[in-house]
């Protein structure tokens, strides 16, 4: 009968006690604990259920504090970027990022998602962020893109609107041809293309989106929450409405 209580009272101690402490059980009480435990889980399956989807609650606000902690460390690179491209209002109060791809066929549809936010709404600021994922011809692509936003850049809204709305495979060739049909000066674009600071911008947005586990295009960040996918204009809207309610994008 002692060894019995013992072992029904096994569990409620181990809950309650600090790290590390234990109970001595000979190997007769450590099988009959487990037979009782297995016996308990078999006829309460729902215990299961509940215990999991605790961990997942504690997992998901585990990482919204740490994707939160990441978007507040790198928030100028994130948001503040002189080689991003910016829409809407640059001094708005709600600053809605997108990365994307030219060669996203997502990020293509989404770009309607984005004009339509921002005649919508005349106080979003609304930031592109270039993050070629789609192989070579994306990064010649963005690499265009972002030269142009350096040497022109009262006509990079207009290069990115005709670039992403273009047809079939977006490269360097397609680049400097929407360029020379906007009249930027190819000469100084080729030039601003061989400044090796362009990559290492490229780079340091791979980085940005390896952080906060952004792997596909378009994703969105919105105050201190990134969004994966193209979620369209009402979700995005609803996020807007609640950074201005309670200061976040879920509330």
């Amino acid at each position: 009968m002692t060894r019995y209580i013992k072992v029904l009272l096994a569990g409620a101690f181990i809950a309650s006690s600090p790290v590390g402490a234990s109970l001595a059980f000979d190997d007769a009480e450590k099988k009959e604990l487990g037979e009782i435990i297995k016996q308990y889980l078999i006829e309460n399956p729902e215990v299961l259920v509940e215990a999991q989807t605790v961990l997942e609650q504690r997992q998901l606000i585990a990482q919204q504090q740490r994707l939160k902690s990441i978007i507040t460390d790198m928030a100028d690179d994130i948001a503040n970027n002189s080689d991003d491209i910016v829409f809407g209002n640059p001094d708005g109060d709600v600053t809605i990022v997108e990365f994307f791809d030219y060669n996203c066929g997502y990020c293509k549809r989404a770009m309607s998602d984005m004009i339509e936010i921002v005649e919508k709404d005349p106080n979003v600021k609304f930031v592109l962020k270039e993050f070629p994922i789609l192989g070579p011809e994306s990064v010649e692509a963005t690499s265009v893109s972002i030269a142009v936003n350096r040497i022109a850049p009262e006509k990079s809204a207009r290069f990115h609107t005709e670039m992403l709305g273009s047809s079939g495979r977006a490269n360097k060739d397609k680049g400097m041809s929407i360029a020379d049909s906007l009249g930027i000066d190819l000469v100084a674009l080729e030039k601003e293309l061989q400044d090796q600071t362009l990559l290492e911008g490229i780079n340091k947005t791979y980085e940005i989106a390896q952080a906060l586990e952004i792997n596909g295009t378009p994703s969105y960040i919105v105050g201190e929450e990134p969004i994966f996918g193209a979620v369209g204009v009402s979700d995005i809207l609803k996020k807007i409405q609640n950074m201005r309610s309670c200061g976040k994008a879920t509330c």
